[in-house]
Parts: structure tokens; sequence; C-alpha cells
């Protein structure tokens, strides 16, 4: 006969322990206390859409001030220290509208949010390590910040190359530049962890990768380009530090270093860093589309296998950002034939998109506008982007305004599209109400005219030989420099005028119903070939 154990368990994991332990309370927090201590990966998903949409006002407002300086030839109002205000302003509005903005929204906000609901899974797999992904990014902004306004600033362009970022600004406003860089690349770096960790181990039974929807493929690319790409950022920022600091030459020539070293650092995270932004609007304008058209998304396999190549090519292709540096000849002709390639993945996904619609019942609902203008907008800016990737073309119109036209249409564009047709879409399912449809509709087109009318005719500045970064410039270029701040104050507006759409929506929005896109949509966290029980959001997914 054996004696019975009574002993009493060491934890709270079994079903019904004889003393609960304080770390097992339940209680939930509330309050202030419910953000700052929280692990729920829905919480964290929404501190990081706050924190982006701040970024967004703050770095938006640069760039309207940018604007505004370049309205009129000889403007003044960025003028002080021979118009070292006007590089600062520059070098914040671009890191701010990529590591405060678009990561923190598309990657932390919507990937914290749908990425565990579309897998099946109770949380993030780290949901401490969640916290602290995020909690390095506020310390991170207030460097950045601080960089604007120590010294004369840091005034080095977003891509603050050597040796104008060494001995050119001697002050410390460059140190809180690269340091908040270091904090924004650790975050991205934990998140990436987490993400590759959460989507490979956690996903619900049956679930295998290829019935993973296209938004989940999308982060898990996104992933693992932050983990192979941040690193290398980081080692260059590194660099750069010690060259200012700790009087190493790494980049200093007349120390035996090469300041071009540091541009295929950078750029070896930089090209990868455009598909780290770009490839999560990819997953949520799949999401869109497939919902509104009622239908699966047209070639799923491909879709996902075009996302998988544009991130192995988009490493291999860095230094078409550096054709004017005097690279071998046979570099250009590979780094040219490299970026023409990355042209057809990205095609496949364009053409799915459109063979998704095509047949489909479609419904222009205010996401769908979005994800229609996303197309749009980034497929003027792929065609600017084979343009420049021929060596012979770039070298004429590198760091001309055409450059300045190309980029913002892939991102301030084509990223912030699909910011937008995610928020507009996930919004019932995130805050409970519905956005009026006539507002989200306005806002839609004082945004799609006030961005075109901003960035198209710089592709007539940048043919015409108007270079980026100049505070001035002669009276030829006066015309479509009036027309794109006319564009940008509309742009600006239509920000303004979201913010208020999201208020009231808060505060006086219809009550979402279970499904907000109406029975029959392929809604949110449900992969497109399983469909789920009618008006059920939170059931796990059954897969076959």
């Amino acid at each position: 006969m054996t004696e019975k154990n009574t002993a009493k368990p060491l934890n709270c994991y079994t079903a019904k322990p004889a003393a609960k332990p304080l770390h097992c309370s339940t209680a939930t927090p509330s309050g202030w206390r419910r953000w700052i201590l929280s692990t729920n990966h829905k919480d964290i998903g929404t501190m990081y859409i706050l924190f982006g949409a701040f970024g967004a006002l703050f770095g938006s407002t640069m760039s309207l001030l940018i604007r505004l300086q370049l309205a009129h030839p000889h403007g003044t109002l960025l003028a002080g220290g021979e118009y070292q205000i006007y590089n600062v302003v520059l070098t914040a509005h671009g890191l701010l509208m990529i590591f405060f903005f678009v990561m923190p929204v598309l990657i932390g906000g919507f990937g914290n949010w749908f990425v565990p609901l579309m897998i099946g899974a109770p949380d993030m797999a780290f949901p401490r390590l969640n916290a602290i992904s995020f909690w390095l990014l506020p310390p991170s902004l207030i460097l950045l910040t601080l960089s604007v306004f120590v010294g004369s600033g840091a005034g080095t362009g977003w891509t603050f190359y050597p040796p104008l970022s060494s001995i050119g600004h001697p002050d410390a406003a460059v140190d809180f530049m690269l340091l908040s860089l270091h904090l924004a690349g650790a975050s991205s770096i934990l998140g990436a962890i987490n993400f590759i960790t959460t989507i490979l181990n956690m996903r619900t039974p049956g679930m295998t990768l290829h019935k993973m929807p296209l938004f989940v493929w999308s982060m898990l690319v996104t992933a693992f380009l932050l983990l192979l790409a941040v690193p290398v950022l980081a080692g260059a920022i590194t660099m750069l530090l010690t060259d200012r600091g700790f009087g190493t030459s790494f980049f200093d020539p007349a120390g035996g270093g090469d300041p071009l070293l540091f541009q295929h650092l950078f750029w070896f995270f930089g090209h990868p860093e455009v598909y780290i932004m770009i490839l999560p609007a990819f997953g949520v304008v799949s999401q869109v589309i497939s919902t509104f058209a009622y239908k699966p998304i047209f070639g799923y396999l491909g879709m996902v296998y075009a996302m998988v190549t544009i991130g192995l090519v988009g490493f291999v292709v860095w230094a078409h950002h550096m054709f004017a540096v005097g690279l071998d000849v046979d570099a250009n002709a590979y780094f040219s034939a490299a970026s023409l390639i990355i042209a057809v993945p990205t095609g496949i996904k364009v053409f799915s998109w459109i063979a998704t619609m095509w047949g489909g019942s479609l419904t222009f609902k205010t996401p769908m506008l979005y994800a229609i203008g996303f197309i749009v907008l980034f497929v003027i800016g792929g065609v600017t982007g084979v343009t420049l990737a021929n060596a012979g073309v770039d070298i004429v119109l590198h760091d001309t305004y055409f450059v300045v036209a190309h980029f913002h249409y892939v991102l301030s564009m084509g990223a912030l599209f699909g910011v937008f047709a995610g928020f507009y879409y996930w919004f019932p399912k995130m805050w409970g109400h519905m956005i009026p449809e006539w507002m989200g509709k306005l806002q839609f087109w004082l945004l799609f005219i006030g961005v075109n009318t901003a960035f198209f005719p710089m592709h007539f500045l940048g043919l015409a030989g108007m270079p980026r970064r100049i505070p001035d410039y002669p009276d030829a270029f006066s015309g479509w420099n009036y027309v794109a701040t006319v564009g940008a104050s509309l742009s600006f507006c239509s920000g303004l005028f979201f913010l208020f759409i999201v208020i009231y929506s808060l505060r006086y929005g219809k009550k979402a119903p279970a499904n907000p896109w109406g029975p029959g949509a392929t809604t949110l966290e449900w992969t497109v070939s399983s469909p789920p029980p009618f008006h059920c959001f939170e059931t796990q997914p059954a897969v076959g």
C-alpha cells in the first residue's frame, strides 16, 4: 500500500494548487498600471500605434517645415546658422518617419495585435521581451529629440555619412542621434526574435506554414530581415561612435580608414530596411483586398514566395545606392541587373492583387480605397525605381529630386497607405467602434490628392537638375516647388483630419458588429482558406 502524497505544489501551474503563491495573482492592473506593466500583446500593440501616431505628427511637422522653406526661392524660414537648422530638420524628419512611425505602427502595432490572433496563439512567445522591445522606444525618441536641440543639432541627413557625421559635427548632437538609433535597433532585434519564435512554434494545430494568412507571412519575412540587417547598422554606428569619441579611424582616410566602408555597411542595412517597411504593408493590402473582393487571394503560394524572394534579393542590391561613388564597371553592371530582377517578384504581387479584384464582388469601403491607392502609388514608385536601377541613368539623376520623388512614392505613400488601410480595416476590431464611411473616404481623397500634388512634380524638378537636400534654389525651379508645397500642406491637413476622425469615432462612432465588413467577408484574423464560423472573432482558426 502506497502512502498518498500530500505535499503542497511548489508552483501554481497545477490544476488546483493548495495555496497560490503571490506571483500567481490573477488580478488585472487597471489605470496607468495596465499600460506600464502590461505584457498583453494587444495592449503593447496599441501602445506601439499610439507611439507611432506621435512620431508621425512630429515627423510630418518637420516635413511641412521643409516644404515651407522651399515654397519660394531664397526662403528664410529655416535659414539660421548657414542653413544648419534646415539640415537638422531634414535629418530628424527622415529618422522620425522611418524608425518612429512606419516601423512601430506596421510591425509593432499591427504585428503584435494580429499575428497571435491569426495563428491562434494566446499571446506572443515572450511577453516580457515584447514589453521591453516597446519600452526601449520612448528613451530612443528622447535621445533623437535631444539631437535636434543640443549644440548646433545633428544636420547630417538621415544617412549620416562621415566625415560630415564625424569631424563635421564636433558637438554631442550626433552622438545622441547614434545612441538613439542603437536603442531603436535593439528594440527591432528583440521584436524580430519574438515574431520568429511565435510564428514558427505557436501556430494552432493543423495550421501549416502554407496555411498562414499572408499578413503573418509578411511579418515572418520582415522579422528575418530585421534580424540580419539591423546588427550591420549597429556595427557601423559603433565604429562611427568610436571614430568620434575614442580616436579610431575606421572611416578616416588619414588613419587608413575608408568613408566608403560606412556607405557599404549602411546600405547593406538600408536597402533591406526599405522592404522591412513595405513588406508588412504588402501583407495588410493582401488581407484587405481579399476581404473586399469577397474571394481568396489569387495565387497564394506565388504571393508567399514572391515575398521570400524580395527579402532574399533585397540583401544583394545595396550598392545601387552608390553608383556615383566610383565603383568598378562590373560591379555597377551586377547591381543594375540584380536591382532589375527584384522587379519580377514585386510584379507578381501586383498581378495577384489585380487578379484577386478581377471578377470579385468589390466593395469600395475606406480600407479598400487605401489598398487600391497603395497599388497605384507603389507601381509609380516601382517604375521610377526601375529607371534608377540603370547605373548610367542613375549617375545623372543621383542626388536630384527625381530620387526624392521615387522613394517617397514607395515609402511616404506606399507604406503610409498600407498603414491607413490596416488602421481603417482593423479599427472596429481594435476599439469596437466604426469609423463613419464618409469621413474616411473624404480623408482618403484629401491625402491622395495631397501626396500626389506634393511628390509628382519632384520628378520634373529632378529631371531639370534640381539637387536634393538644398535649402535654396534658382528661380527656374520655383513653380513646381510651390505646387509641391501646396500638396504637402494639403497632406498635413489630411493628417490632422484623420486625428479628428479617430477621436470622433472613439467617442461617437457606432458600436462595431461581430463582423464589421458584412457576412461573407474573409475577416480579420481568419485564413482565407478556412472560412470562420459566422459572426465569430475570437475562436481559434479551424484548419484542415
